[in-house]
C-alpha cells in the first residue's frame, strides 16, 4: 500500500515537472474584424494543464497574432482569461501601417508593441501586463482574443490565427503599492469600457491627504460605490490610455451628487488621461491660470488609476464643464423661462464637432484655407433634450444680433455695435490665454462662450477655457509648435473654419489698445514668466514617483506619438525644459508683436521725468514720491491702472523750499502694474510706472 502510494506521487510530480519544464502551445482560428462598431472575440480553449498559474513557477508566456488590416492604429486586441482578467496586448499602435504578421507578444521582450512600426512583426513588449493572468487561476477553460475596431465604417482586415503559450518561464505583474497622490480603484467585472454608452462599474478612491501616502491595501476613504463610465474623446478615443467620463450613482443606478478628492459636490466626472502630453500638465496648468485671471475654469486632481487589478498610468480627475453654483455660476433655466428677463440666461454655447442640435452662423469663415466653409454653434446649456424651442431660438438670435453688429460699418460704436452683445475683457482674456498657449484647437474646437441674464450683465462671455492637450507648443501642424506667429491666423496656413470675429476685433483700435494694457498687466502678475515656472514646477514635484510608473506604463518617451513636435524629449525633465524654453520665446514674442498701444496717462506727459521718485519698486503697502524742490503750488497725485481708470487720487500743497516726501497707502489697492502722475495748475509735471506686489 506505501509503495502503491510513492508511485502514485513520482507520477503526478512527473507529470507537473514535465509541464513546467516544457511550453506549451494552444492554437486558435482567426476570421472578420468587424467594420461597424462592433467588437469580436475569437476562442481557444485550453485543457490539460495544472490546476494554477502563477508568475514563478508556471504559467503564460507568449501570444501571437497574425492579422491584416490596412490602419493598424484603428485596431486594439484584448487577451481575456477564462476567469475574466483583461489585458491589453496592443491598442491603437502603427499608424496607418498594415498588418500584424507572426506578430508575439512576450513580458520580457525589450522592444514595446508602442515603439514599434507597421507591419508588425517580432515579439513586443505588450501594451499591458501580461502576467496578470498568472494570478493563481485554473488556466484550463475559454481564452478570448478580444478585437475591436476603433473607427467604424472604414478599413476592413481579418485574424488569420492566434496562440497562446504556456511555460516555466511566466510573464511577471508588476503592482502599484503605494503612491503619494490619490488612487482610484475602477472594476466593471471584466466588461469592456464602451464609447457610446455607459456600463455600470464600482470606484473606489484612497485619498490620505496631501503629503500622505497612499497604499494599495488601504480602505477607500474617498469614495466607495458605483458609477456609470464610458470613454471619452474623438481622437483620443483612439490612444491606449483611454479618457472616461463617469457619474458617480447610487445603489439604484440613480444621479449621486458627491464631493470628490475635495471638488464641489456633483455627479458629472472626467478621467482625463495625458497621454500625449508627456508634460502630463499642459491641461491643468492653463486652467490654474485662467482662473487665476478670474476666468472660471474646472479644478481638478491628480491620481493613479488601476482598471481591473491593471495599473493604467496617470490620470486627472477633473469636473466637466457645467452650470451651477459651485461651477460656471450663470441663471438656471427652466420651462418657465420663456419671456421677459428670465429668457435671456443663462446659456452655454460651443463651437465642436457637431453632436447636437445646433445652427449655422449666418456669416462665413475667413476665406483662405477653409474646411466645411461654415461656422456650427450648439446649445449644451440648456440640454438639448431639456431646452425649449423659445430658449433655442433666443440664444441663435442674440448670437446673431452680435454678429451682425461686429459685422456692421459701425462695428466700432460703443453703444451699437459689437460691445453691446459681448463683454471686451472676457474675449480679450480669451484671445490672450489660447494665444500665448499657441493652443491649435483654439476658436474652432472645444471653443465655448456663454450669456447669462440681462439682470446680470447678460452679455456674451468667451470661455470657458476648454482641452489644451495640443497646446503650448505640442503639436506638429498648423504652426503649433512654433513660437512666433498667431492661431487666430491659423487658416492661413491650414485647413480651418475660424470665425471672422477676431481678425474683425482687430479693425478695432480701442480694442487692441485695451487688450495691449490687460497683457501689460497679466505679465507682471498671472502671465509672469516666474509665476508660470513655479506652478510648473509645482505640479512635477507633487507628482513625484507617479512620474516614473506612468512612463514605465506607457514607455513613450523620445517616440513621436501623434502629433508631438520635433525634437523629442527623452526624459521627463526634457520634456519640461523644451516647454519652458518655448514659453520664453513665445512670451517675447507676443511681448515684441501683440498690437496696440497702452497710454493711460496723456501723451504731454514726461516719462519717466526727474521731477520725482519712487519708491520701493514695486511696493507691498506703502509709496513714498519723493519730489525735487518745486514752486509753491497745489499738486495733484493721481495712480491710474493698466486701462486707465483712476483707483488713488491725492492732493497736496508743496512749500517751494527743499526737495520734499510723500507717502501713500497701497495696501487696499490689488496686485497688479500702474502708472503714478503727477501734475500742477498749470498741467503735467511727469508720470512713472509701479508695480503692487
Amino acid at each position: 500500500m506505501h509503495i502503491f502510494n510513492r508511485e502514485k506521487f513520482l507520477i503526478l510530480f512527473l507529470i507537473a515537472f514535465h509541464f513546467m519544464a516544457s511550453a506549451q502551445t494552444f492554437n486558435g482560428a482567426g476570421g472578420p474584424i468587424p467594420d461597424d462598431g462592433n467588437s469580436v472575440d475569437y476562442l481557444i480553449e485550453v485543457s490539460g494543464l495544472p490546476n494554477t498559474i502563477d508568475t514563478l513557477n508556471f504559467g503564460i508566456e507568449t501570444v501571437c497574432i497574425n492579422a491584416t488590416h490596412t490602419y493598424n492604429s484603428d485596431l486594439e486586441f484584448y487577451l481575456i482569461a477564462p476567469d475574466g482578467q483583461r489585458v491589453g496586448l496592443s491598442l491603437s499602435n502603427g499608424g496607418d501601417g498594415d498588418n500584424y504578421t507572426a506578430t508575439c507578444f512576450n513580458h520580457f521582450a525589450t522592444t514595446p508593441i508602442g515603439q514599434g512600426a507597421s507591419p508588425f512583426t517580432g515579439t513586443f513588449k505588450p501594451q499591458g501586463q501580461l502576467g496578470f493572468v498568472n494570478n493563481g487561476q485554473n488556466p484550463n477553460g475559454i481564452w478570448k482574443l478580444h478585437i475591436y475596431d476603433n473607427y467604424a465604417f472604414a478599413d476592413m482586415g481579418d485574424l488569420q490565427d492566434w496562440s497562446i503559450t504556456f511555460g516555466n518561464t511566466p510573464a511577471l505583474a508588476y503592482f502599484v503599492k503605494q503612491t503619494n497622490i490619490p488612487l482610484v480603484i475602477l472594476k466593471t467585472d471584466g466588461k469592456g469600457i464602451p464609447g457610446d454608452e455607459k456600463i455600470t462599474a464600482r470606484m473606489g478612491i484612497i485619498d490620505n491627504g496631501i503629503g500622505a501616502i497612499n497604499h494599495i491595501t488601504d480602505p477607500f476613504n474617498g469614495y466607495d460605490g458605483f458609477i456609470g463610465i464610458e470613454v471619452r474623446g474623438s481622437s483620443s478615443a483612439g490612444f491606449p490610455q483611454k479618457q472616461y467620463s463617469f457619474e458617480t450613482r447610487d445603489s439604484l443606478g440613480n444621479n449621486l451628487d458627491i464631493s470628490l478628492l475635495g471638488m464641489a459636490a456633483d455627479n458629472d466626472w472626467i478621467l482625463y488621461a495625458p497621454y500625449t502630453d508627456k508634460s502630463l500638465m499642459r491641461n491643468r496648468l492653463t486652467y490654474d491660470l485662467s482662473n487665476d485671471m478670474n476666468r472660471w475654469a474646472i479644478k481638478g486632481r491628480f491620481c493613479e488609476v488601476i482598471l481591473n487589478g491593471e495599473y493604467q498610468g496617470i490620470y486627472e480627475l477633473t469636473e466637466n464643464i457645467k452650470r451651477g453654483k459651485d461651477r460656471l455660476n450663470i441663471a438656471k433655466m427652466t420651462p418657465s423661462d420663456t419671456i421677459g428677463d428670465e429668457l435671456t440666461g443663462g446659456y452655454i454655447v460651443k463651437i465642436d464637432r457637431v453632436s447636437g442640435p445646433s445652427w449655422v452662423s449666418n456669416f462665413l469663415p475667413d476665406q483662405i484655407n477653409v474646411y466645411e466653409n461654415q461656422i456650427v454653434y450648439q446649445c449644451i446649456y440648456p440640454k438639448p433634450e431639456d431646452i425649449l424651442p423659445v430658449q433655442f431660438n433666443y440664444i441663435q438670435q442674440y448670437v446673431d444680433s452680435f454678429e451682425r453688429a461686429l459685422a456692421a460699418p459701425t462695428f466700432k460704436n460703443p453703444l451699437t455695435g459689437w460691445r453691446k452683445y459681448a463683454d471686451e475683457d472676457a474675449f480679450i482674456d480669451y484671445f490672450l490665454l489660447n494665444e500665448l498657449t499657441k493652443n491649435v484647437d483654439a476658436y474652432t474646437l472645444s471653443t465655448f462662450f456663454f450669456k447669462d441674464k440681462n439682470s446680470n450683465g447678460g452679455k456674451l462671455q468667451m470661455g470657458p477655457n476648454w482641452d489644451y492637450n495640443l497646446a503650448w507648443r505640442n503639436a506638429d501642424y498648423c504652426t503649433g509648435d512654433l513660437a512666433d506667429g498667431w492661431i487666430y491666423r491659423k487658416n492661413d496656413v491650414c485647413g480651418t473654419d475660424i470665425s471672422f470675429w477676431w481678425k474683425r476685433f482687430m479693425l478695432d483700435t480701442a480694442y487692441k489698445n485695451r487688450m495691449k494694457c490687460r497683457w501689460m498687466e497679466l505679465r507682471t502678475t498671472v502671465l509672469d514668466t516666474a509665476y508660470i515656472f513655479n506652478k510648473m514646477d509645482s505640479i512635477a514635484e507633487y507628482l513625484g514617483a507617479s512620474k516614473d510608473r506612468h512612463f514605465r506604463q506607457w514607455p513613450i518617451l523620445g517616440t513621436y506619438v501623434w502629433p508631438n513636435p520635433a525634437p523629442l524629449a527623452n526624459t521627463y525633465t526634457e520634456e519640461l525644459d523644451n516647454m519652458k524654453q518655448w514659453i520664453v520665446e513665445r512670451l517675447n514674442w507676443m511681448d515684441n508683436n501683440l498690437p496696440g498701444i497702452c497710454s493711460p496717462v496723456s501723451a504731454e506727459m514726461v516719462f519717466g521725468g526727474n521731477e520725482f521718485s519712487i519708491f520701493p519698486n514695486p511696493v507691498a503697502e506703502t509709496l513714498h514720491i519723493n519730489m525735487a524742490p518745486l514752486r509753491p503750488n497745489d499738486i495733484n497725485i493721481t495712480v491710474y491702472d493698466g486701462l486707465g481708470q483712476v483707483v488713488l487720487l491725492q492732493s497736496f500743497t508743496t512749500a517751494g523750499n527743499d526737495s520734499e516726501t510723500v507717502t501713500i497707502d497701497f495696501k487696499a489697492i490689488p496686485k497688479g502694474f500702474y502708472f503714478v502722475t503727477m501734475s500742477d495748475n498749470s498741467g503735467a509735471i511727469g508720470v512713472k510706472k509701479i508695480v503692487k506686489m
